[in-house]
């Protein structure tokens, strides 16, 4: 427990210290509610679907969680380089509680960040639709932090520059953000979309915070739950088993 609570808090630490990283992951959520919430919003409710900043709030804080999420691997492979992380593998720690360590840290900067995005949410103009199913908004977005967080250690454990980050977003992460319904309804969108929404995990994660925040939904918040939280097992045991295997 000691060596867990030492990374999270070290992690907790650079984040605090970074203060133009801060200040720089709320640029692109801005922008997004700016550019979107306002620019489409006309357009959204013209159509009959209403508020267009209430259907776009949960999935620009959901962006914000994944990003940071993803972007806590590039991390792993700095401590590698410089050799941080050299020193923490050769102490007498399980690899598995240095893992969940960097993983709860991580995850945690990853909600910070989600709730400064939900401050600027609520001040642009966004409601919940009640304040007793906000907490249940706060549990979808720690399974996003804490799967994609996972995720980004898995990656950054089988990747030894910093040039593969390139691919991982092109390829993984922005798609992942667009077919999950986070920026438009996946009720109109067309079948081969919603069929790869399907087995996007975080598409039950924006669609989780969307129910309990607004009231819309579109698989559930049962199913939401339940399938958010596998994935996050599963990317917990694989982020654990590929950190394992590193070779220094």
């Amino acid at each position: 427990m000691n060596a867990i609570y030492v990374l999270w808090l070290r992690q907790m630490k650079r984040f605090l210290r970074s203060r133009s990283r801060i200040v720089g992951s709320l640029g692109q959520p801005i922008l997004y509610l700016v550019a979107l919430g306002f620019g489409f919003g006309p357009v959204f409710q013209r159509a009959g679907q209403g508020n267009y900043l209430q259907f776009i709030a949960p999935g620009v804080v959901g962006m914000t969680v994944l990003f940071s999420g993803i972007f806590s691997g590039i991390e792993l492979i700095w401590d590698r380089q410089f050799g941080f992380l050299k020193e923490v593998l050769v102490a007498p720690v399980p690899r598995f509680a240095i893992m969940v360590g960097r993983t709860l840290g991580g995850a945690t900067v990853s909600m910070i960040q989600g709730a400064l995005v939900v401050a600027i949410c609520l001040v642009m103009g966004f409601r919940p639709a009640s304040l007793a199913t906000v907490p249940y908004a706060l549990v979808f977005m720690a399974l996003i932090a804490v799967a994609f967080t996972a995720m980004g250690t898995a990656i950054a454990s089988v990747l030894s520059d910093f040039q593969g980050f390139q691919f991982v977003m092109g390829f993984v992460v922005m798609p992942m953000f667009f077919l999950s319904g986070s920026i438009y309804p996946l009720t109109f969108a067309p079948k081969a979309l919603r069929v790869v929404a399907i087995f996007d995990p975080l598409s039950y994660g924006i669609d989780g915070m969307r129910t309990a925040l607004t009231g819309v939904s579109q698989y559930g918040g049962a199913v939401d739950l339940a399938v958010l939280s596998g994935v996050t097992a599963a990317l917990l045991a694989l982020g654990s088993w590929l950190f394992s295997r590193i070779q220094l």
